[in-house]
């Protein structure tokens, strides 16, 4: 079982963290994928290549093949951008679950996917906010984490992490170095513990399933905050696309056109499949829905056998 690492020389914000990471010790070169080269320590792998990060699709399967080792997890390095240029360091699950067949994926996935999403995302995302108190980098840089989005097709589970959100922060040696370290001491490579493995988890724990929200999840991140919660995919709004049914909102039983059904339920089943022994439960962000729309959610969730959790069923 290895974990494999992609960056991309092509952005910035991918390559300064992967160097960073490489300077450390314990490197030595691995076997070349198609042409891209790779890097070896211990059971971690990284994989460079000079290409978009959102379209090249199943690295997990092609080092499988090439290597006959197992990827247990995949992580990539990337740029965040955002219309607010806000600086920011932000972890991530990824997947399409809400697009429909044969729409356009113009930032990679596919229709009705969503990647298993890593374990490692609510642990690393605190691990992540104070790697980034002690280097100074907040309040400069918010650590956040964002809703499930993008490509590119993996079949392991993966998480993105990612330096927003001008090319001034892109460039920024100083968040490379807080990257590297998170992904250093988060797969245990300074001798420590790991942060954030599942499967040392032998007790039967909760899963968030965020559903409702803006793109940076506030309500559900809230709850992540606190030490020892564990996060799946994370749904925002625009990921749970709604019919308006007009005059007939009152209706008991309404039936709500719209793909939200089929995001629920991909995010639901790729989370269960990430976390074995786990208990997935979704969180709803109330605020976010008009009351048809929480209506049509919770009804759903209880038709799917899928339980509603509250902020102190995490901890």
């Amino acid at each position: 079982m290895v974990t494999l690492i992609v960056a991309t020389t092509i952005d910035p914000a991918s390559i300064g963290p992967a160097s960073a990471l490489l300077a450390m010790p314990g490197w030595h070169p691995g076997p070349p994928i198609q042409d891209m080269p790779s890097f070896v320590n211990q059971d971690v792998r990284l994989l460079k290549h000079d290409r978009s990060i959102v379209r090249e699709d199943y690295l997990d399967k092609h080092w499988e093949e090439a290597t006959g080792e197992t990827v247990d997890e995949v992580i990539f390095l990337s740029k965040h951008t955002a219309a607010s240029n806000r600086p920011a360091l932000t972890v991530h699950p990824i997947g399409v679950p809400h697009l429909k067949e044969g729409e356009e994926t113009p930032v990679g996935g596919k229709p009705a996917w969503a990647a298993p999403p890593n374990p490692r995302i609510g642990p690393w995302f605190r691990l992540l906010k104070s790697i980034a108190e002690s280097q100074n980098l907040t309040p400069e840089f918010e650590v956040t984490l964002e809703a499930t989005h993008h490509g590119p097709l993996t079949n392991a589970p993966t998480m993105f992490v990612e330096i927003g959100s001008t090319e001034e922060y892109w460039k920024r040696q100083d968040a490379a170095q807080a990257i590297a370290l998170l992904v250093w001491e988060g797969l245990g490579l300074n001798g420590g513990a790991a942060v954030g493995d599942w499967s040392r988890n032998s007790s039967q724990q909760k899963i968030l399933l965020g559903i409702g929200g803006g793109h940076y999840v506030p309500r559900h991140m809230d709850i992540v905050r606190k030490d020892g919660v564990w996060v799946g995919h994370l749904l925002a709004g625009y990921s749970l696309p709604m019919e308006d049914p007009g005059p007939y909102k009152a209706q008991a039983n309404l039936e709500v056109g719209g793909t939200w059904r089929q995001a629920i339920r991909v995010a639901f089943d790729t989370t269960r499949a990430a976390f074995p022994q786990g208990e997935v439960l979704a969180h709803i962000d109330n605020k976010s829905f008009k009351g048809w729309q929480k209506n049509a959610i919770v009804g759903f969730l209880a038709e799917q056998n899928i339980k509603v959790g509250k902020p102190s069923d995490f901890y």
